[in-house]
């Protein structure tokens, strides 16, 4: 594992963004639909979702504490230079800025399931403000990877002339791909003219 994945964070912060995001979708669905149309969503409905958001968000939460754990050791571990370090500092602020919104939230519903209270538009507020950062700490996440190659073992190599792409379309040369060879608008009008050259008179 070490050798293919040069740290765990990337495997906890899809569970992190991931079940988030469905307990916001399901809350915001429980709070809204009842005010959409009273019988929108049946009681038994209603129960199951607002039990399948609440522990997709107490989970989540859960994860996240192992989640910003590897984040600060991969921040301490990974090769990178002064561009992609910035990088990195940024992402973690986005991080740390999250993550007390995300506890709180679920601790908020932990106590809502345990004094059986309704949801109210401050905690749609606070899961929609958390969503919006959590989903720029992310951006920022895939920012360190796809744009500076962050904890990438290895880059695919250019393969050069005669390398296929999915549907069989390679770049090779005429024989090889069957393809006549890209013409300028020279050759095209070389091709083209077919004005007598004048030649001098020839005694016979």
């Amino acid at each position: 594992m070490p050798e293919i994945i040069p740290n765990l964070h990337p495997v906890f912060v899809h569970f992190t963004v991931a079940l988030f995001s469905i307990a916001t979708a399901l809350f915001v669905v429980l709070f809204f639909a009842p005010k959409i149309h009273p019988g929108l969503l049946p009681e038994r409905l209603r129960e199951q979702l607002r039990t399948v958001a609440r522990w997709n968000l107490w989970i989540g939460a859960a994860i996240t504490l192992v989640t910003v754990a590897a984040g600060f050791f991969a921040f301490n571990s990974v090769a990178h230079d002064a561009p992609s370090h910035a990088a990195m500092k940024l992402h973690r602020n986005w991080a740390l800025t999250t993550l007390p919104l995300y506890l709180a939230a679920a601790l908020w519903s932990m106590y809502g399931a345990y004094a059986r209270k309704t949801l109210n538009r401050f905690f749609i507020g606070l899961m929609l403000i958390t969503q919006l950062l959590l989903l720029s700490t992310a951006w920022h996440g895939g920012e360190l990877v796809y744009r500076y190659g962050l904890g990438v073992i290895s880059l695919p190599q250019p393969e050069g002339d005669g390398h296929a792409h999915d549907g069989g379309h390679g770049h090779g040369d005429a024989r090889e791909t069957g393809h006549a060879p890209d013409m300028s608008m020279e050759d095209m009008n070389m091709e083209t003219d077919t004005t007598p050259e004048d030649h001098p008179d020839h005694a016979h």
